[in-house]
């Protein structure tokens, strides 16, 4: 008995399978193998062909199927876990209208800005939890303003991992999960969010019907199955966007429980038990995985959008791609706290929600040209990185959320020594590495949801633990020290 398990990003899709019965991952497999393209027609814009999701995850199945021997009746339930805060719209044949705006499309932010003030912020905090910024709804308004003949052909709105779900099934649904990261849900009504639909002149009919994180939502169709190899009526029982399951992989579920991710953006997302924002709306607040209208749940969500994208830029750019990843983290390691000086601030992939939507661009600080190596600044690259997290941890600490563990999978730039013991250094927190990953976390939460694990305690009991990092207490100023340069660079 099988799950499966889907990872929809900006870079790649994965696809895990899971035995149910033992927690173990039996196969995984992305594609591409290089990055996927993101198109980026003007500045600030970002965007791709669902199509191109839909291609790879179908190469991505077919591999997972044939390593590992599974037989598509051998699985018995799909999990989707996928890029936040996208746009797809389609029309009446479920045909896509335009390219996905993305997560790091930035064009939206004056729409969000301006929808933020009409409306009021203490409205738009108190309803949404949020500012409208530069998610779903604003990037509707700007299609709707911007390109109005491809608005009126528009049936329904969808995230990505809602495109994926149709792709499977034949069947158009979401999630209040997903409308809350698009700035589609109040939570103080508990339903959608009527007075930004219509202050944005948008109908409500745009909106798919609503089906739970977990349990039956749909079932994969005929086409599907001969597709990719699936058994036809396998249902998709577990659906959410990357932060909140990677939360779940990482078993993050109840208040005071915090997870990271560090892959092309960063990430660390806290859970809290009551209705609570960033009156600046700097961090953001969405329904976590396991919200419901009964069950207050929520995801409080620090994204930094330079964040891997910085050190992938370093490999290919500065290093011209002689080195590994590997490699450039051991030249790294022999520059010292701090870097000598040298600080780099990340923030190159678009606005930043942290620094109030503004986009700063990358910028490199301190250089000396006796004395500074291509260590230093391979070293600076990923302790701005880690900076940048500080910075933003010491938000959601104002918020009352206490951070004194962090988990992590063990991948991206959690793989470093460097990022990884500097993240720990600065911050104080202990930081626990696992085995595990988006398409895993989804697998297995489709098994909750369908009702194969009673529980996510009895669904992550086989996570296995990789490592601990413990603050080096003795080097708590040389971090520190470094910290307040950079931040004092960053204000300047």
């Amino acid at each position: 008995m099988y799950l499966l398990g889907y990872d929809i990003g900006s870079s790649s899709v994965k696809a895990s399978l899971v035995n149910a019965e033992t927690g173990k991952c039996a196969a995984s497999a992305f594609f591409p193998k290089e990055e996927m393209a993101i198109k980026a027609i003007k500045a600030g814009w970002a965007e791709q062909e669902p199509a191109t999701w839909w291609e790879n995850l179908k190469l991505a199945t077919q591999s997972v199927l044939h390593s590992s021997g599974v037989k598509g009746y051998d699985i018995k339930a799909i999990g989707i876990s996928w890029q936040m805060h996208g746009l797809v719209c389609i029309d009446k044949n479920r045909q896509t209208l335009r390219p996905a705006i993305i997560w790091c499309d930035s064009r939206a932010v004056p729409y969000g800005e301006k929808a933020f003030n009409d409306l009021g912020i203490d409205y738009c905090l108190q309803h949404y939890l949020n500012s409208p910024g530069n998610f779903t709804a604003s990037k509707l308004a700007w299609v709707k303003e911007n390109e109005p003949a491809v608005y009126e052909k528009i049936d329904k709105i969808m995230l990505p991992g809602d495109y994926i779900a149709m792709r499977l099934s034949d069947t158009v649904n979401t999630t209040i999960e997903g409308l809350s990261e698009g700035i589609l849900w109040d939570f103080n009504q508990q339903k959608i969010a009527d007075e930004l639909m219509h202050y944005f002149g948008f109908d409500t009919r745009l909106i798919p019907e609503i089906v739970p994180n977990f349990g039956i939502q749909n079932r994969v169709s005929k086409n599907a199955a001969a597709e990719l190899g699936l058994n036809e009526g396998t249902p998709i029982t577990y659906r959410a966007g990357d932060q909140p399951n990677n939360a779940l992989s990482l078993n993050v579920f109840n208040p005071g429980e915090i997870a990271s991710t560090a892959g092309t953006s960063g990430v660390v997302y806290g859970v809290n038990g009551e209705v609570n924002y960033d009156p600046q709306s700097r961090v953001n607040t969405f329904a976590h995985v396991n919200y419901t209208k009964e069950l207050t749940r929520l995801g409080v969500l620090l994204c930094i959008n330079g964040t891997g994208i910085l050190n992938a830029w370093m490999k290919k750019n500065f290093l011209s791609d002689r080195l590994t990843y590997k490699e450039m983290d051991v030249l790294a390691a022999q520059s010292p706290v701090g870097s000598r000086g040298v600080s780099i601030i990340p923030f190159g992939n678009g606005a930043e929600r942290m620094l109030g939507n503004k986009e700063t661009g990358c910028s490199i600080h301190g250089v000396n040209f006796n004395i500074h190596t291509q260590a230093d600044l391979i070293r600076a690259a990923q302790e701005g990185i880690v900076f940048s997290f500080q910075y933003g941890m010491e938000i959601m600490t104002e918020m009352g959320i206490d951070i004194r563990m962090i988990r992590a999978g063990n991948a991206n730039m959690f793989l470093s020594p460097v990022f990884r013991q500097s993240l720990a250094g600065v911050s104080g927190a202990t930081i626990e590495l696992y085995d595990t990953d988006g398409a895993v976390g989804a697998a297995k939460g489709a098994g909750m949801g369908a009702g194969i694990y009673a529980s996510n305690n009895e669904a992550f009991a086989s996570l296995e633990q990789l490592a601990v990092i413990e603050p080096e207490t003795e080097r708590k100023e040389e971090y520190r020290e470094a910290y307040m340069r950079w931040k004092l660079r960053i204000k300047n």
